[in-house]
């Protein structure tokens, strides 16, 4: 308003002053004419001025009397609007001080010591404006007295407080009650259906071992704990196969499931059959991921071959981009049967022959696992007369004694190559082989993963969420002992019978006899069948031995690590190697190993720092999962054997980390 009342008076000058000059070029006009007119036309001119002044004195004031009139009636009625606004208004210092408030404020707060809720959020804002140069949005939610406020305001101005010189500042702030919508927006969210897919993990076993007058009795028991598990929630479930259920709930009932760990699984194992020798187990994936309840059931199945994938015996839930494990307490149950391993076994020797050149490609920090394994590939490959390449730059001593006998064999000159040798022979019908992994972030090298399409994945650690995507086949079996083993059997069944050389032979063993820890960790029928395949080509088991005895130096380091050990809840071992070592993590996993000989220790966790990275190596008994505690740190593996990698942490930090995981594993577990 100050501004339009100034305008007007500013235009009535003017126009005044306008027209006193017109009068008196007029004026000078008559005299220059005619001399008589002198006298007369300054007096017209001395009389025009005095009544052009004396006029436009008062509507001046007619002007601003009317101005004056209509501002006090606006500010009236402003205030009056901020006093009665419905939604709480308060003007105030950064010091906490209130200098205004409405009548609504008033009337909402008036059983309320408001100063205890925002004197730290005032402080918060305050700190905004001061970092963005007084030039802040305010918005802030918080809490009072069970009701959502979010705060909404601005800067009513600012002054300077010598004393302290410091400026404070004066906020204009609103109170909106969000308390309802949100009460709405929780109702609506909870209503929205979760899909999931529950199956019986050895339904197959079931079937063989019972007596058919059994049969059904059985089933029916653990049908009726799946039923009562979802109708329990109101929720809908189908039986869709012999051995497969979908069902649909609210997810308001996921966050009851999430607390109660699944308790489905546990009631599942407590259905004796076959004299308690033999446990049900199942596997359930549930998603609430998807505009449509078609896209959230693709979403399930997909959490599904993760938790297949990851041995079965365990519940993954699929929200807000994340995976979210329970369960998954028992080990891996081995498939007896062979079939998917031909069939496997068939269709990788047809996309060989298919192919113009092979690459294969093992895990960071290579082992004999991996090389071992890619060296079976290597041996198919070549059987289809392929150009075929393992692609590896192998560090440390894992390998050290095998590899001094390879590198002396003429057959194998040139068969391993470096990164920058394998991107050049890259073609559109190259086909890479990633063996011992299926995670995108632990490859050798990921470059290769981005610029071949064509893929193939053989692995046996427990299924992870970043694993290799659009592969043609991924040979992914968990109750397998090693990617040695898988690859055995590959070699038993592919098209055209296989000649192993004996250091081929020799490595695949040795896969196999470190990952089962000379066989006595996570063996099965199988794998003892894929070892005594290989022995027939002559494998000396001595030779094969000595290739991973540690050296005197190595032995000592391990006796040391063991010496300084931490115990956690009487059972967990955990200890540190302080030196920085190449071959750090060899170590840990070795030491790691030797804790769980000595009586009560369950589980160990063995560390070390090599550049800006602490490896930690997990093993255990099968009391206690290593991988579930090793996996909320970006690791993975098995139940029994497990390891993960801390970028940007100190040891202690890592430490730190790793007890507090720990545990929460064991909290979760009681």
């Amino acid at each position: 308003m100050p501004n339009t009342n100034g305008k007007i008076l500013k235009n009535l000058t003017v126009k005044n002053a306008i027209y006193i000059m017109i009068i008196g070029f007029l004026c000078i006009s008559l005299c220059v004419y005619d001399l008589r007119w002198i006298i007369p036309s300054i007096v017209i001119f001395i009389m025009t001025v005095i009544y052009t002044m004396w006029s436009s004195g008062k509507k001046i004031t007619e002007i601003e009397n009317h101005i004056q009139d209509i501002t006090s009636d606006v500010t009236t009625a402003s205030r009056g609007n901020l006093i009665n606004t419905p939604i709480p208004l308060v003007l105030m210092e950064t010091d906490g001080n209130i200098v205004w408030r409405s009548k609504k404020f008033v009337d909402e707060f008036q059983n309320i010591d408001i100063a205890t809720y925002l004197t730290p959020i005032i402080k918060e804002i305050k700190l905004d404006i001061e970092k963005n140069d007084e030039t802040v949005e305010i918005t802030k939610q918080f809490n009072i007295d069970k009701k959502v406020y979010r705060i909404r305001g601005s800067i009513v101005n600012s002054k300077k407080r010598d004393r302290r010189k410091q400026k404070e500042y004066i906020l204009s702030l609103y109170f909106l009650d969000e308390t309802k919508y949100n009460e709405l927006f929780d109702k609506y969210n909870n209503s929205k259906p979760c899909i999931g897919i529950a199956m019986i993990d050895n339904y197959e076993d079931i079937i063989q071992r019972i007596l058919p007058e059994k049969k059904i009795e059985l089933l029916a028991k653990i049908e009726k704990e799946i039923i009562e598990w979802i109708t329990k929630a109101g929720g809908l479930i189908i039986k869709t196969e012999r051995d497969n259920f979908i069902c649909v709930f609210d997810q308001q009932y996921l966050s009851e499931f999430e607390k109660e760990k699944f308790n489905i699984l546990d009631k599942v194992k407590t259905i004796e059959f076959d004299d308690g020798k033999f446990q049900i187990t199942l596997s359930i994936a549930i998603s609430n991921e998807g505009k449509s309840n078609y896209e959230k059931y693709k979403s399930a199945l997909t959490a599904m071959d993760i938790v297949l994938g990851r041995g079965g015996d365990q519940v993954v839930v699929r929200k807000n981009g994340k995976y979210k494990f329970y369960g998954g307490k028992t080990l891996e149950v081995e498939k007896r049967t062979k079939v998917k391993a031909r069939a496997v076994a068939q269709s990788i020797s047809g996309i060989i022959s298919e192919s113009e050149n092979i690459l294969i490609m093992g895990h960071k920090n290579i082992d004999i696992d991996a090389f071992g394994s890619a060296l079976g590939m290597y041996r198919l490959s070549k059987t289809f007369e392929k150009n075929c390449y393992i692609v590896s730059e192998p560090k440390g001593k894992s390998l050290g004694k095998f590899l001094e006998v390879l590198e002396g064999m003429d057959e194998y000159k040139g068969a391993v190559i470096t990164e920058s040798e394998a991107l050049e022979l890259i073609t559109p019908n190259t086909l890479l082989i990633v063996v011992d992994t299926h995670k995108t972030s632990y490859v050798e090298f990921p470059d290769l993963l981005d610029k071949i399409e064509r893929k193939i994945v053989i692995d046996h650690h427990r299924k992870a969420p970043d694993c290799i995507e659009n592969t043609l086949i991924s040979f992914h079996e968990v109750y397998a002992s090693s990617a040695s083993e898988l690859v055995t059997e590959l070699i038993q069944y592919a098209q055209d019978d296989i000649e192993l050389t004996l250091i081929e032979a020799e490595s695949l063993y040795g896969g196999i006899m470190v990952d089962t820890k000379d066989f006595t960790f996570k063996t099965g029928v199988r794998t003892f069948e894929a070892a005594a395949y290989l022995r027939k080509y002559g494998v000396d088991i001595i030779k094969v031995k000595k290739w991973f005895q540690a050296d005197l130096e190595s032995y000592n380091i391990i006796a040391d690590i063991v010496k300084n050990v931490e115990i956690i809840d009487n059972t967990i071992a955990i200890s540190i190697y302080e030196n920085e070592d190449e071959n750090g993590n060899l170590i840990c996993a070795k030491a790691a190993d030797e804790l769980l000989t000595i009586s009560d220790i369950t589980a160990s966790f063995v560390m070390t720092k090599i550049g800006d990275k602490v490896f930690i190596s997990g093993r255990s008994i099968g009391d206690i999962n290593v991988q579930v505690i090793l996996e909320k740190l970006g690791g993975g593996g098995h139940i029994t054997l497990a390891g993960a990698q801390l970028e940007g942490f100190t040891i202690e930090e890592a430490k730190d980390e790793l007890i507090i995981r720990i545990n929460e594993y064991l909290l979760e577990n009681e």
